[in-house]
C-alpha cells in the first residue's frame, strides 16, 4: 500500500497505531533521539497530537542539541519509528501513562539530517545489506549503582558483592530484578542478569538482533536503568572507571553477519570452525580499531579503564579463547558463531559504534583482508620486546590521541560525513583542553606539601 504521510507511513499503518494508543490509555509520548554523544533526548506530546507526529513528525530546534545544526539552520523533525513503540514501565503524576517512539530525524525539505547518528548506523547497515548481509549485535552492558547521600548521587558502594554474588552480599539483586522487570515491559527479551567483578558492579544481558534494534536497546536500557535506580535511592552510572583501583565498566559488543538465514562467520570445516568471511571481517576491524577507538571510548575517563590489570582489552589481538585480546571469538558455533569487540564502553553512541565496527569489518570482507595470527598466551603477561616480537600493537593511550586517528581513519569519516567528524573532533578537543588545564586532587596530593 502507498504511503501517504510524510513520515513513509500508510493511512492503515497510522489508523492501527493510533488504536494501540487509545487501547493503552496513553495521554503523553515521548519522541526520543540520540545526540551525537549518545545522550537520548525528547519532547512530550500529549496523545492529541499522535496523528499528526506519526503523519508530518514533529518539529524541533536542533541547535540546542549537542552537535547538531548551527542556529540559522536549525529547523529539524522527528519522525517516529512505529517498530519502537513502547509503554513506559512506571507511571508519571497522578498515574498518568505514558509512552515512546525512537525517531529520526530529518530535515524540513524531508531529507534525512546527515548528523542523526540513527542515520549513520542505517547507513552502515544498508551498504550490509547490498552485499547480502545482516549486521547483528549482542551488547553486554556493565554499570555501578552507588548510594545517594543528601540528595546527591556519591561514589559509597550499595554492596561488597563480587562476581555472581547473591544476596545478602549483593544487596542490590532486588534493584537488578526492578529493572529487568521494567526491560521485559519494554519488549527487551532478557538473557541473564548478575553481580559484576567489582563492589556494586552489575550486568545485565539481552537477546542480541540487528544493530539497529540493539542501538536503539542500549540507549532505552541506559534510560530505564537510571530511572529505576533512582525510584529506589540510588545512582546508577555507566562511567567507564569511577573508582580507583578497581575494574571499569565495558560494553563487550558481539558481531556477527547472517545471510539468507544462515551465520556466515561459521564454517564447520575450517580451522576454529570460523569461515573466511568471519576472519576477513576481524582483520578489518583489527586494521580501524585505533580510529574506532574514539568512538567506542569517547571520555577521557574511558582511558582510565583501557590499562592492564583490570580485565579490560589493551593490545590490538585476536583469539579464539583468550580473554586478554581485543577481539575474542567466543566458543559456541553454528548460530551462535560471533566476534566479540571488548575495547567499547558504555558511555559511547552505540549507533556510532556499531556503524564504524560494520563498515571496518566490511572493508576487510571486500578486500579479502587477513587477521595476524591469533594471540593464544596471556598478553598481559607477556614483556613489550615478545609483544613487539607477535607484532602486538596498543590501543591509544588517552582520548586526543584516539582523536588523532579517528580523524585521519578515511573509511570511519567518509560514513560519518563532515557534520559528524567536525563535531567528534571539536567535543575531543575541547574535553582534553579542560582536563589538562584542569588541577586534579591526584596533584594536590603529590606535590602541595612536597613544594
Amino acid at each position: 500500500m502507498k504511503a501517504v504521510s510524510k513520515t513513509g507511513y500508510t493511512e492503515k499503518e497510522i489508523s492501527d497505531m493510533l488504536k494501540r494508543i487509545e487501547a493503552d490509555n496513553v495521554k503523553f509520548i515521548r519522541l526520543q533521539f540520540s545526540d551525537i554523544q549518545g545522550q537520548i533526548k525528547n519532547v512530550a506530546i500529549p496523545q492529541i497530537q499522535a496523528e499528526k507526529a506519526l503523519t508530518d513528525g514533529i518539529s524541533f530546534d536542533g541547535s540546542s542539541i549537542e552537535g547538531f545544526s548551527r542556529i540559522e539552520e536549525s529547523d529539524m523533525v522527528l519522525r517516529p519509528d512505529i517498530a519502537t513503540y513502547a509503554l513506559l514501565p512506571w507511571k508519571q503524576n497522578g498515574n498518568v501513562k505514558e509512552a515512546r517512539f525512537i525517531c529520526d530525524v530529518y530535515k524540513p525539505n524531508g531529507t534525512p539530517f546527515e548528523g542523526d547518528p540513527r542515520y549513520i548506523l542505517k547507513k552502515a547497515m544498508k551498504e550490509a545489506e547490498e552485499m547480502g548481509y545482516t549486521f547483528n549485535t549482542g551488547p553486554e552492558l556493565e554499570f555501578f549503582l552507588f548510594r545517594m547521600v543528601d540528595g546527591e548521587p556519591s561514589l559509597e558502594f550499595k554492596d561488597h558483592g563480587g562476581y555472581f554474588d547473591l544476596a545478602p552480599t549483593d544487596r542490590a539483586e532486588d534493584v537488578r530484578r526492578d529493572i529487568v522487570i521494567a526491560l521485559t515491559d519494554m519488549g527487551f527479551v532478557v538473557e541473564a542478569s548478575h553481580h559484576e567483578v567489582a563492589k556494586s558492579q552489575h550486568e545485565i544481558d539481552f537477546k542480541y538482533g540487528n544493530a539497529l534494534e540493539m542501538a536503539d536497546n542500549v540507549v532505552t536500557f541506559r534510560f530505564v536503568t537510571k530511572t529505576i535506580a533512582l525510584a529506589n535511592g540510588m545512582n546508577a552510572t555507566f562511567m567507564a572507571k569511577p573508582v580507583y583501583g578497581i575494574n571499569g565498566s565495558g560494553m563487550h559488543t558481539n558481531c556477527s553477519l547472517f545471510k539468507n538465514g544462515e551465520n556466515i562467520f561459521f564454517d564447520e570445516n575450517a580451522p576454529l570452525q570460523l569461515s573466511d568471511t568471519a576472519l576477513q571481517f576481524i582483520a578489518g576491524v583489527l586494521s580501524h580499531v585505533k580510529g574506532i577507538t574514539r568512538v567506542a571510548n569517547p571520555t577521557v575517563n574511558s582511558y582510565k579503564r583501557l590499562v592492564p590489570g583490570y580485565e579490560a582489552p589493551v593490545y590490538i589481538s585476536w583469539s579464539a579463547s583468550n580473554r586478554t585480546a581485543l577481539i575474542r571469538v567466543p566458543a559456541p558455533r553454528g548460530k551462535s558463531t560471533r566476534v566479540e569487540l571488548r575495547s567499547p564502553d558504555p558511555t559511547c553512541n552505540p549507533y556510532l559504534t556499531f556503524a564504524a565496527i560494520l563498515v571496518a569489518g566490511l572493508e576487510g570482507i571486500k578486500k579479502e583482508m587477513q587477521p595476524p595470527a591469533g594471540a593464544n598466551q596471556n598478553i598481559f603477561a607477556m614483556t613489550e620486546a615478545q609483544r613487539e616480537e607477535a607484532h602486538i600493537d596498543t590501543l591509544p593511550g588517552d582520548l586526543i590521541t584516539a582523536n588523532k586517528y579517528f580523524v585521519e581513519d578515511s573509511l570511519i569519516c567518509n560514513l560519518f560525513g563532515e557534520h559528524v567528524v567536525n563535531s567528534i573532533d571539536s567535543m575531543a578537543k575541547i574535553e582534553w583542553d579542560a582536563f589538562r588545564t584542569t588541577v586534579h586532587q591526584w596533584e594536590i596530593d603529590q606535590y602541595l606539601t612536597r613544594y
